[in-house]
């Protein structure tokens, strides 16, 4: 659905030229769920407008549904984004405008007869679960209703891709989760692709099926959002991680855990599918006997991942060929000696 193949985008600012999208590469496939992470200054929201043309690129290209959007006019490229639907952190309603006033809005732009429109907006209205508020006005409705009503304006023309710029991060953790699920109904029950700008990692975690990690205008790590938690590979990525799984003692957990523990204290990264819990089941025979002492299993995308801080204790021999089997199956990092 969009690729982008060697992308940078740069702006003038004064006598200096800002880079705030570097080379990046990447595909986002049809039907499924993306999200682009990153702090904030990391070139997230340029990232997405290249996609509608907002902003043009300074070098690379942009394809959306087989269209090269980079080398459009602005006439040519109306029809390009007519297929693009965008949702906002601010909502970005019409004040003096229905509920109902704000979804037809593009439609009446785009030229549907009045008839038309009206049954359009009650369907959608329906969709989000706002039938009964078409006639309200914004200043009158929750957060959460105020995202509702412009995922269904964003919908109106019946897009094939739907762009969301933090569009949780004004809401609620309840109200968030609420609006998640609304776009995972959007892209299952509508086949519409969904593309996820966000700093936060939770967002991630709920509803994407891949991601790209962005930090200062480049994408350090990309994969599944079941490979990027359960072994991110960038320091990036592991501070998100980290915002959400708590698996791994920090600098003040292990100085606890020293004062506390006398043997060996490991990490061991546990994977569904893996063999831990049998080899950990086998060091009794070895002479070492362990203990959990810190860490945690998560579930994502119906798999099973996390790490287990263990105290070892029995001869160095027994410890060093337990470790050893592990190592053949799994990450172990020794945390303390």
């Amino acid at each position: 659905m969009v690729r982008f193949d060697g992308v940078s985008k740069t702006f003038p600012v004064g006598k200096q030229t800002v880079v705030a999208v570097e080379n990046v590469s990447l595909t986002i496939e049809q039907g499924e769920i993306f999200a682009i992470i990153g702090y904030s200054g990391a070139g997230k929201s340029t990232l997405v407008r290249l996609i509608n043309g907002l902003e043009r690129v300074t070098s690379g290209t942009v394809t959306v549904d087989g269209v090269d959007v980079t080398a459009l006019s602005e006439s040519k490229l109306r029809p390009v984004r007519s297929g693009i639907g965008m949702i906002f952190q601010q909502f970005n309603l019409f004040r003096s405008r229905t509920v109902a006033g704000n979804v037809a809005y593009p439609l009446k732009v785009a030229g549907w007869p009045r008839e038309k429109r009206a049954a359009r907006v009650a369907e959608l209205l329906e969709f989000v679960g706002l039938g009964e508020r078409a006639r309200s006005y914004p200043d009158q409705l929750s957060g959460g209703q105020k995202q509702r009503v412009g995922i269904a304006r964003a919908l109106a023309t019946s897009p094939k891709l739907l762009l969301a710029d933090e569009s949780t991060s004004a809401l609620d953790p309840e109200t968030t989760q609420e609006v998640l699920r609304l776009l995972q109904k959007v892209n299952r029950e509508l086949g519409v692709t969904v593309v996820v700008i966000t700093h936060e990692m939770d967002v991630v975690r709920s509803i994407a099926d891949r991601v790209a990690v962005l930090d200062r205008g480049r994408v350090v790590e990309q994969d599944t959002v079941f490979e990027v938690f359960s072994n991110p590979k960038t320091e990036t990525a592991r501070r998100f991680v980290g915002t959400v799984i708590r698996d791994r003692p920090t600098s003040g957990d292990l100085t606890r855990l020293r004062a506390n523990h006398s043997g060996r204290l490991v990490t061991a990264q546990v994977r569904e599918g893996g063999r831990v819990g049998a080899i950990l089941a086998g060091a009794a025979e070895l002479g070492v006997s362990f203990e959990i002492v810190y860490g945690g299993i998560s579930a994502l995308q119906d798999r099973s991942f996390g790490s287990l801080t263990l105290e070892l204790q029995g001869p160095d021999a027994g410890i060093d060929t337990l470790l050893l089997r592990l190592r053949e199956h799994t990450d172990v990092e020794e945390v303390a000696a």
